[in-house]
């Protein structure tokens, strides 16, 4: 009788202790960085503890107050090596030379928003969309690229002139000394939504879009160097009218998640060399309504801490 019992409560705490590993009881976690159409009210966080099921924590944390149009689209954040989050942001479709900054320790108290004028020495310049930003633990530093139209600058192939995007990068260590602006990436073509990934020292993979008609999908290249350059620029993997990936790893595996607007719907492939890609689509769950932004990993109480 006593073993029996001793049996039972054994299997339950094994089955237990499996849902815990899973699910919340993880010491870490996920962050999505995310907004809301029409991105007046603000900063949204998904969260998850397995990188494939998403849960919308249903409030705004910062809202825009820097700009044209005071808008808070493609918030990207990374953390650095001292706990503080830094949060980069599209803040307006067309005319500023800049996009939104600020930082906090716990993603819920925020530093005074600053706007980053990075584009101000290229006075033709038509937009500042979608910065992302990366933490270089090589160079101890941050890299931020983001895309800019500079009509003419570039062959125009069969986009407008002022479609015709180019990224763009910046490095700082402090977000108070800069580097001068830089041209980051011209694959020959007009490009958009640029993410850097880190797979191993000198190991970098870009996954960009390419957003020349009738395209506008998503491809690869890489390079040894945060900063680049990148080669090799692959085909698509994914379908068209596709945009805003972000990457995580869980497991073996590096998830790509982007918004595939023609189709709308939010989907993920799965590919462990970023060469041969599979749709999983199917097994993964996004709130609807999310759009672009980006996926860290973060400790489980900074999770518990923006659920209060």
């Amino acid at each position: 009788m006593f073993k029996a019992k001793f049996i039972s409560t054994l299997r339950l705490a094994i089955i237990g202790l499996s849902l815990c590993v899973v699910t919340s009881c993880s010491k870490q976690g996920y962050l999505f960085t995310s907004f809301h159409e029409p991105a007046t009210d603000g900063l949204r966080f998904l969260y998850s503890y397995d990188a494939y099921h998403w849960t919308d924590l249903n409030k705004t944390f910062l809202k825009p107050e820097v700009g044209t149009q005071k808008v808070l689209r493609d918030p990207s954040i990374a953390q650095g090596p001292d706990g503080t989050f830094h949060l980069v942001w599209t803040c307006s479709w067309k005319g500023d030379k800049g996009f939104g900054y600020a930082s906090s320790k716990d993603l819920i108290n925020w530093s005074e928003q600053k706007f980053l004028p990075v584009m101000e020495s290229e006075p033709k310049t038509v937009n500042v969309w979608a910065p992302e930003i990366f933490y270089d633990d090589e160079k101890a530093e941050f890299v931020i690229i983001w895309a800019s139209t500079i009509p003419f600058r570039f062959a125009k192939g069969i986009e407008d002139e002022e479609n015709n995007h180019r990224m763009y990068s910046i490095t700082t260590k402090d977000f108070i000394n800069f580097s001068k602006p830089k041209l980051f990436l011209d694959p020959g073509f007009s490009v958009i939504d640029a993410v850097i990934v880190k797979r191993a020292v000198k190991d970098y993979v870009l996954v960009l879009k390419d957003n020349t008609r009738p395209n506008r999908n998503l491809k690869v290249a890489f390079g040894q160097d945060a900063l680049g350059p990148y080669r090799d620029v692959s085909e698509t993997f994914s379908p068209k009218l596709t945009e805003g990936p972000t990457v995580v790893k869980a497991k073996n595996d590096w998830l790509i998640y982007f918004d595939a607007y023609g189709q709308k719907i939010y989907s993920a492939y799965k590919t462990s060399d970023f060469k041969n890609f599979k749709d999983v689509t199917s097994e993964v769950s996004v709130p609807e309504g999310h759009k672009h932004g980006t996926i860290i990993k973060v400790k489980r109480k900074v999770i518990e801490g923006l659920k209060k």
